[in-house]
């Protein structure tokens, strides 16, 4: 039987500390949901003594969710603490997560203080703490550069003043792996009463180590970590929940699990992304858009016969449809042959090889060759062959006028104008093309990328659109960014199931 491993979220305390990335009321309980139904066990919901927004954001995230725990930061200070616990006062399950610094560079120079003193202090905390709540978690900040002697000193005295928790953060992000590993082991070896408390890990990215040192920390006894979506946070961020969660779940042999629902990894990330204008590098693990993709022509190959073959995860166990076969100068035969059947051509073994040579010296001059490309080489036109084209595009706009598009389509031969008023030019002619295509269609997503540099940019548009419960992506590329974005939402029209 597995061992439980808790899950503490501080996306929405530490990993909104990140410039730029503060989130309103509404947004952090959009949050707050997403982790609910993700399966996070705690939520770190903000540190309320620090401003207005981040007490009435407490509050409503106690009041937004059900099941996790609710946790306030606070320092080790009683005007902290008391407002910490009238912010939590509507959570269902609530936990004060009070602390101090214990490293000699804390104590001596942000504290002008003493190691006892410190000790004191901690245990104070604790106590009040325990006044207004059953769960209250202690962080030894900087404990990553705490001596470990009385590291265990602090956390002995603050587990039998009643912290339920007691957290062991590599503040700074300096400890080796090995050796946060061999702190938390100590602590579990060398604290009295260490079985009436859980220890927590918090490991931040400095050294691009965070999940290294996290994943150490657990194998050496701790069974809370402490993580963000995306590893954001302060700095060079923290140890990604994502990461964690899909180390456990393909290293079995290691007895651990977590709560966490590993199909809702990939919309949370998304989400967190999005609202936190913050975009996912293009390799992050898990959650990068290439995670899943393969450029090599040998790796292509392996994962068409047999995805095992270069993927240790399936893309749906963390909500990604599949993986993607990008092709580039590296790409062999399968890969093409295998893009071609995606988009309906059937070539033979000679012809194939004809495309594979002019496909070869189109990738030398691009980074990536797109399906479009593909369709060239292969003589096939894939705007041709719609049966929906954008015929006629004319948008006003400007400061201080509201934008209106008109369109005509070709649908089938057949000629339909229309005209509509938007938010933004590009909204505007979205509506123009939805009142005349009458479906119900969601706009997903909507991803602008520049092709060529300089005056004559061309800009290349992706989105993504949801139909009758099922999601096309669809392309355009223009001169114009309007008419490329209107180009890509009648490419995805065009894929919808008949």
């Amino acid at each position: 039987m597995s061992e439980r491993l808790y899950i503490f979220d501080t996306t929405l305390r530490d990993g909104e500390q990140v410039p730029g990335c503060q989130l309103n009321t509404v947004e952090k309980i959009q949050v707050a949901r997403q982790l609910e139904k993700l399966g996070v066990d705690v939520i770190e919901a903000g540190f309320p003594v620090s401003s207005p927004g981040d007490f009435n954001s407490v509050i409503a995230i106690s009041k937004a969710v059900t099941w996790p725990t609710i946790c306030a930061l606070t320092r080790a200070v009683q005007k902290d603490i008391d407002c910490a616990a009238e912010a939590l006062q509507y959570a269902k399950h609530k936990r004060i997560h009070t602390g101090i610094g214990t490293s000699d560079a804390h104590i001596k120079y942000k504290f002008g203080s003493t190691r006892e003193d410190i000790l004191e202090r901690a245990v104070a905390a604790v106590k009040y703490a325990r006044r207004y709540v059953d769960e209250v978690e202690f962080y030894a900040e900087d404990a990553g550069r705490t001596d470990n002697e009385y590291l265990a000193r602090v956390v002995e005295a603050v587990i039998k003043a009643g912290a339920t928790v007691v957290n062991i953060p590599d503040t700074t992000g300096y400890c080796l792996p090995a050796d946060y590993g061999a702190k938390i082991r100590y602590l579990m070896e060398h604290v009295d009463g260490i079985d009436k408390a859980i220890l927590s890990t918090h490991c931040h990215n400095d050294l691009g180590m965070a999940t290294a040192c996290t994943l150490e920390g657990v194998l050496n006894g701790a069974r809370q970590v402490e993580v963000t979506v995306n590893g954001i946070g302060e700095r060079a961020g923290n140890t990604s929940l994502e990461e964690m969660a899909m180390i456990l779940r393909c290293h079995r042999e290691l007895g651990i699990d977590t709560n966490i629902n590993t199909t809702c990894i990939y919309a949370t990330s998304r989400m967190v992304s999005s609202l936190m204008n913050m975009p996912v590098q293009a390799n992050k693990a898990i959650v990068g858009r290439n995670a899943f993709a393969h450029s090599s022509g040998i790796h292509q190959d392996g994962v068409l016969k047999n995805a095992g073959t270069y993927e240790i995860m399936n893309p749906k166990d963390v909500g990604i449809d599949e993986g993607s076969i990008i092709l580039t100068a590296r790409s062999g035969h399968a890969a093409l042959r295998h893009r071609l059947d995606v988009l309906g051509i059937s070539v033979d073994d000679a012809r194939l090889d004809e495309i594979y040579q002019e496909f070869l010296r189109l990738a030398d001059r691009k980074k990536e060759v797109t399906d479009d490309d593909i369709l060239m080489l292969a003589g096939a036109d894939r705007a041709m062959s719609h049966a929906v084209k954008l015929d006629y595009l004319q948008v006003t706009s400007g400061l201080g006028v509201r934008p209106v598009a008109a369109v005509i389509l070709d649908i089938a031969g057949e000629k339909f104008d229309a005209a509509a008023e938007g938010n933004g030019p590009v909204d505007a002619a979205i509506r123009a093309v939805k009142s005349i295509i009458k479906r119900k269609m969601t706009l997903k997503e909507f991803t602008i990328q520049a092709i060529n540099k300089g005056s004559d940019d061309v800009g290349k548009v992706h989105m993504q659109v949801e139909h009758d419960g099922a999601l096309y992506y669809g392309f355009g590329a223009n001169t114009d960014i309007v008419a490329a974005s209107v180009e890509a939402y009648i490419d995805c029209i065009n894929k919808f199931r008949k």
